[in-house]
């Protein structure tokens, strides 16, 4: 049986078929349940990971800098195009710096695809990075970084916040990338999925447990130090563009 506080899947789906009314105390999934519940918990897992912050998914990644070269594509090995950055593909890059030889950071501008667009010139016009691009696609992302670096930028390292994937469980013995906080609300919310067919007073407990300890976990994935929004000054002062 798995232990109070296993975070493996099978852990997670014995406990959340027991929540839902499938199995009884002292039963253990048979072959079948174990491989629709691990397909459906990899489902819950992907789908988490789009919505809220979940800090633990931040991380800096340096992209290695090539003069004169615009686009550079981070995705897994065996992609077209070859990835410049092998990783699995990240789900958002929500900031970027450069870092100088002398260990100075110069923040850059994270842009639209509409603003992008609008650049009258992407290429053949090396200089100093300003601003970058994330072109999103199924298996990769296009990072493209404006204006493409001269032989002295291509010297400095160019580095990005993102927000990288988390990979779902391939066997039940494996722990989930969510961490062990999370667990609970794995749990009740692969029991609410599970549940259907159930008497209607299980699955109302399924869905209002699921749904509880969700909420709990988005309102507390936060950073520790208090936010601070302002007004964002860097286009169209004193213009106005009707889309």
């Amino acid at each position: 049986m798995a232990t109070p506080v296993s975070n493996t899947a099978y852990g997670i789906i014995n406990d959340a078929m027991v929540d839902a009314g499938l199995i009884g105390e002292g039963q253990r999934p048979n072959s079948t349940q174990l491989a629709n519940n691990l397909r459906r918990l990899s489902d819950i897992i992907y789908l988490w990971q789009t919505q809220g912050i979940k800090l633990f998914l931040q991380e800096e990644v340096q992209v290695p800098l090539v003069a004169n070269q615009t686009r550079y594509v981070l995705g897994p090995t065996g992609n077209v195009p070859t990835p410049d950055v092998v990783m699995e593909r990240p789900g958002q890059i929500t900031m970027g710096y450069v870092l100088n030889t002398s260990n100075i950071r110069r923040p850059l501008v994270l842009i639209s695809r509409h603003d992008w667009e609008r650049l009258s010139q992407v290429t053949g016009n090396s200089g100093t990075i300003n601003s970058f691009f994330a072109d999103k696609q199924d298996t990769y992302v296009n990072l493209n970084i404006w204006p493409p670096p001269d032989s002295t930028e291509a010297a400095n390292q160019a580095w990005f916040l993102m927000r990288t994937q988390a990979t779902a469980p391939i066997s039940l013995t494996s722990t989930t990338s969510f961490p062990q906080e999370w667990r609970i609300a794995l749990r009740w919310g692969l029991a609410d999925d599970i549940c259907t067919g159930q008497p209607s007073e299980i699955m109302s407990r399924c869905n209002q447990k699921a749904a509880l300890f969700r909420q709990a976990l988005e309102d507390w994935d936060v950073e520790d130090a208090d936010t601070r929004i302002g007004m964002d000054q860097r286009f169209y002062t004193g213009t106005r563009e009707f889309m």
